[in-house]
């Protein structure tokens, strides 16, 4: 079943040389924190380039539901009038996330800090995913919430009257629980603290300094601790969004894997917290380059060239970039499917814990393809069989997962005989043109009956 209505069987198969300009989305990261900030900020926000997939359209609603003002211009073009900080209104309904782990991790952030209740639904893929790793520590400031068993959503959200500040240091490497801490300490007197021992993405941090929050990054012994002053009034912004670097992620390797392929894709967003899977393409021996190279919006950005690369050799991928590409292990896996020799990737054990297993989705898929693959707990191999060596014609199951559903269409189209999915429907969470946009470049995608 798909994560919006009925499912949708999908195939791709091998055409010829995929060409051309990829014009991507925007960025899902910064267009939810867009959005998020913008209703937080007394005053009119206006965005550029938002990414106008269903996960940030349901948080433009909650945003709404919320009390803001949330309007749509144009294509990408979208204006909030926020309410300030500490004027979340309670509202009416129950707030839908969808498919969108960001947006609701981040959200309950957000409302935790404020004396109002809060309930959070999704789909079933959002519905099975675990909440705690966040409704912990926002309990740390004053919050109660109320859930299914696990701390699963449905889940209502109690805000603290009296929030108090925390010093938090994060379990595991994770941009969304970091978010969510630092949001929830927007609306409590003091500083609060979060420390986390690697790096995550730091869009939140950009954002609220850009907003005009008085946010201080430190690297020390205990790792990167990270001060927000609390009660601040957030300055409304104008805001580019960059293009999202893992949508771009699905053309650039799609053109790596496909004979003859050359593809330019814009204006991509290349923060170093964010462009791991680029740096691992290269030291595959993938040919990629950077061109254009700029800031936008303060986040750095460049366009990317990608072309057919016949000599791209397996590699241990160190576990400490796991966090700027946790994402990208999906289509990674396929890459690594298509090179020669093998591809460890260790310390991904958070892929298991995304939309779906993606550790587990990626494993059965490719074996249904013809790859040989090995996994554990926190570890993914990939057996490689060179350019034009997998078999295809097997079955993924997408799990409403829509980078599993963009990855096995990607590997249909460099493999011998067509790949399918039981269910591309999840695709338009955020990626709603994947199928015109790849079409346009040559290849060969279609919707079949099921």
């Amino acid at each position: 079943m798909s994560s919006h209505g009925a499912p949708i069987p999908m195939m791709s198969r091998k055409g010829g040389a995929l060409s051309g300009v990829a014009d991507v989305p925007g960025d899902k990261s910064v267009s939810h924190r867009a959005l998020i900030f913008g209703a937080m900020a007394v005053g009119e926000t206006k965005i550029t380039g938002l990414l106008e997939g269903q996960d940030v359209l349901d948080t433009a609603k909650a945003m709404q539901a919320l009390g803001a003002d949330v309007i749509q211009h144009g294509p990408g073009a979208w204006s909030v009038h926020g309410v300030g900080v500490g004027g979340f209104a309670e509202p009416d309904q129950v707030i839908d996330c969808g498919n969108s782990g960001t947006g609701v991790r981040l959200i309950m952030g957000a409302v935790a800090t404020h004396p109002i209740s809060v309930t959070f639904t999704g789909d079933a893929s959002l519905n099975k995913r675990p909440m705690g790793r966040v409704t912990d520590p926002l309990a740390l400031f004053g919050a109660q919430s109320v859930g299914r068993s696990g701390g699963r959503l449905p889940l209502t959200l109690v805000g603290a009257e009296t929030p108090v500040p925390v010093r938090y240091t994060t379990p595991m490497p994770s941009a969304q629980v970091k978010s969510a801490v630092l949001l929830a300490g927007l609306n409590t007197p003091g500083d609060t603290v979060v420390i986390e021992a690697e790096a995550t993405r730091d869009h939140t941090e950009r954002m609220l300094a850009g907003f005009g929050a008085t946010i201080t990054t430190e690297e020390t012994e205990e790792g990167r601790v990270i001060t927000l002053t609390g009660q601040p009034e957030l300055t409304p912004q104008t805001i580019a969004v960059p293009r999202d670097p893992s949508s771009a992620a699905f053309p650039v390797c799609a053109a790596l894997i496909v004979e003859g392929s050359d593809v330019l894709v814009p204006g991509i967003g290349l923060n170093p917290t964010r462009a791991g899977l680029y740096t691992t393409l290269r030291e595959m021996g993938a040919d990629l380059t950077y061109e254009n190279e700029r800031l936008e919006g303060g986040e750095p950005v460049a366009d990317l060239r990608a072309r057919f690369s016949d000599k791209m050799q397996g590699i241990d991928v160190p576990p400490e970039r796991a966090p700027s590409m946790i994402d990208e292990y999906p289509i990674l896996s396929v890459v690594a499917a298509f090179s020669h020799g093998k591809t460890v990737m260790r310390g991904v054990k958070e892929l298991r814990v995304k939309e779906s297993d993606r550790i587990d989705a990626m494993a059965r898929g490719l074996e249904a393809m013809g790859v040989t693959v090995e996994e554990d707990e926190d570890t993914l191999i990939v057996h490689g069989m060179g350019p034009g060596g997998v078999p295809g014609g097997g079955m993924a199951a997408t799990h409403l997962d829509h980078r599993i559903a963009m990855s096995f269409m990607c590997l249909g189209m460099a493999s011998q005989t067509p790949a399918r999915i039981d269910d591309g429907g999840a695709i338009a969470t955020s990626f709603p043109i994947f199928e015109a946009l790849m079409t346009g470049l040559g290849a060969q995608v279609e919707r079949v009956a099921s």
